[in-house]
């Protein structure tokens, strides 16, 4: 646990060495790709870069879930453009920043930076559904509608590029927030017992006290357990209770959707091992 303690500690660093070093090893090869392009356009761009590269760097050095959405939506915009270089060595160097950013750890020292000293937060998988294309579509709206209306406005196309700073407004609005809403759903153990925070399931968080919690490890197969999980790939974790407990479901569309009942719920964190590793030090009850 003292190892892991140490890893957690160093990988942010990592993570912030990793992006700085971009300008130098991705910084020519993109360069060289604007060379041949109008004045206008290699301003725009190479302002827009500048900016993205210190948003991003400002993002990694305050560990916080906004940070993290932060980091994990410009990332990728930062591997398609050093694709886009035909550079390899700022393909493999983004690639390596885009692998940090969505390690599970990573995930895990920005959402507990935050925490209270006595709290631990661990991450919850994204919706399975999300991973099939959605996910990648919101963020490349995101990220590519400003970068287009930026360089259509750069051109003097005023009325595409004003269409486009409306529809890129909306972007970031709705579907940042979403974007966001990835970034608090965790699984939290604090000194009363358990919490579930997941916007995208529940209204609201819930708090499962230590006497209440009958059993919290891995679900078995036939369980009949309430699921959370999103159909999140993965182990899925279950917590059992003594007595039933009410929850306020979200609707789609909607925050506050219908209230169930339940004893045993299921969902699924980026690193169920380590999770359930930190229940048995808390002594919950699970398998012996």
């Amino acid at each position: 646990m003292r190892l892991a303690m140490d890893r957690s500690r160093l990988l942010p660093w990592v993570v912030r060495a990793a992006w700085a070093s971009l300008p130098f090893v991705v910084g020519p090869a993109l360069a060289a790709s604007l060379d041949g392009r109008s004045v206008a356009v290699r301003t725009v761009a190479s302002v827009g870069l500048w900016g993205v590269w210190g948003l991003v760097l400002c993002a990694t050095l305050v560990l916080h879930p906004v940070g993290l959405t932060v980091l994990r939506v410009l990332s990728p915009a930062v591997f398609a453009v050093s694709w886009w270089s035909a550079s390899v060595l700022a393909v493999a160097s983004s690639l390596v920043v885009l692998g940090l950013c969505y390690l599970p750890e990573t995930g895990m020292a920005f959402v507990n930076g935050p925490a209270y000293p006595n709290e631990r937060r661990f991450p919850l998988r994204p919706p399975g559904a999300l991973l099939l294309g959605p996910l990648l579509v919101a963020e490349a709206l995101v990220v590519g509608l400003p970068v287009a209306a930026a360089l259509l406005l750069s051109v003097r196309r005023w009325v595409a590029g004003g269409v486009l700073v409306v529809l890129a407004g909306g972007a970031v609005f709705v579907l940042g927030r979403a974007l966001h809403g990835l970034s608090r759903r965790w699984v939290v153990f604090v000194p009363a017992g358990v919490v579930l925070h997941d916007p995208l399931t529940l209204a609201d968080p819930v708090l499962f006290s230590r006497p209440m919690v009958t059993f919290f490890g891995p679900a078995p197969a036939d369980t009949p357990a309430l699921d959370l999980t999103q159909r999140s790939p993965g182990l899925a974790l279950e917590i059992s209770l003594s007595e039933p407990a009410s929850l306020v479901l979200t609707k789609p569309g909607q925050r506050i959707g219908p209230t169930v009942v339940a004893d045993r719920l299921l969902f699924t964190p980026t690193r169920p091992g380590r999770v359930v590793a930190e229940a048995r030090e808390r002594r919950l009850p699970g398998f012996s």
